[in-house]
């Protein structure tokens, strides 16, 4: 006779729950405003400020 195949349980776990919780919040907000919303903004740079780099790239740096 053939064995029959044990058949796996679906476990979710924490992570897997959190990860569907936080998709899920996502699609939602997106749905909400047209767009994702993001709560961390970046600071304004002045401009006045010395950036070696920027100097750099536009070619001051270099001599």
């Amino acid at each position: 006779m053939k064995q029959k195949k044990k058949l796996k349980k679906l476990r979710i776990t924490e992570a897997d729950f959190m990860l569907a919780n936080r998709r899920a919040a996502r699609l939602e907000e997106i749905a909400e405003h047209g767009r994702p919303v993001s709560f961390r903004r970046s600071i304004h740079k002045s401009k006045k400020l010395y950036d070696r780099k920027r100097l750099k790239a536009k070619g001051f740096g270099s001599e």
